[in-house]
């Protein structure tokens, strides 16, 4: 069996973290925050935007921001020497 993360950053996902400050109707001066992570593809994050059409529809509460982080975790390896120089001798 392979594991679902694997599969879902082959197919173009990149971990995504979202951070949704919101206020309560009962708390209207208190400022909240949640953490939001899952595999989303940039730059339409289209699970996150269903996320957040979710919680309009179903959770009293108001975003007031949302700040995303995104990270492609399976990409081309890159490599650089720690002097700067390249040999091949």
């Amino acid at each position: 069996m392979t594991d679902r993360a694997l599969l879902v950053q082959l197919a173009g996902y990149g971990l995504t973290t979202a951070e949704i400050c919101y206020f309560m109707p009962d708390h209207p001066s208190l400022l909240q925050v949640f953490a939001w992570q899952e595999y989303d593809a940039a730059p339409d994050f289209p699970v996150l935007f269903d996320f957040l059409e979710h919680w309009r529809r179903e959770i009293e509460a108001e975003i007031r921001s949302v700040r995303i982080a995104h990270d492609k975790m399976i990409r081309p390896a890159s490599w650089q020497s720690a002097d700067g120089v390249i040999s091949w001798d």
